[in-house]
């Protein structure tokens, strides 16, 4: 296995314990906060789906599929609070989303050397993923980061443990 291998295992590990968690749950039950302080699942997902494209564009420059108009403005810190339903994409939506920059994450992924994965990460990016490998490494991780609030939006909602 080679170093993007594994990075591509750890990202599809993290989508498909991600995907399980949402599988049973309705767009209302996705606006359930884990936390009165914590942001719900819809914002959550339009987080990381713009965060996604972000990153990866920065490292792979035009790799991504443009989000629709106005998408990243939606999921912004400043939306962060809003439980309006119709202020954020359907689930179903965000699904799709998600199979559209994932695909082009995972093309950009295929297209890069060893020596590309040890390449410096753009400044703004040193901070949390000083190299490119860095910045493909982390969406796994972003996502199952998340996705431990999901499993107890998921008790709370009375759903079975499913891991």
């Amino acid at each position: 296995m080679n170093a993007r291998q594994a990075i591509k295992l750890s990202i599809d590990s993290a989508k498909f314990i991600s995907l399980e968690y949402l599988a049973d749950l309705s767009d209302e039950d996705m606006l359930q906060r884990p936390h009165p302080e914590c942001n719900h699942i819809k914002w959550q997902m339009g987080h990381l789906i713009s965060s996604e494209n972000q990153m990866v564009n920065g490292v792979c420059p035009a790799s991504m599929s443009a989000l629709p108009d106005g998408f990243a403005d939606r999921y912004s810190k400043e939306t962060a609070k809003s439980d309006a339903p119709d202020a954020f994409d359907s689930k179903a939506d965000l699904r799709q989303l998600l199979e559209d920059q994932r695909a082009a994450t995972l093309q950009a992924l295929a297209g890069l050397s060893d020596e590309d994965l040890d390449k410096p990460a753009p400044e703004e990016m040193q901070a949390y993923a000083p190299t490119v490998g860095d910045v493909f490494s982390l969406q796994g991780g972003h996502w199952m980061m998340h996705a431990g609030q999901w499993a107890i939006i998921r008790r709370q909602l009375a759903r079975p443990p499913l891991f």
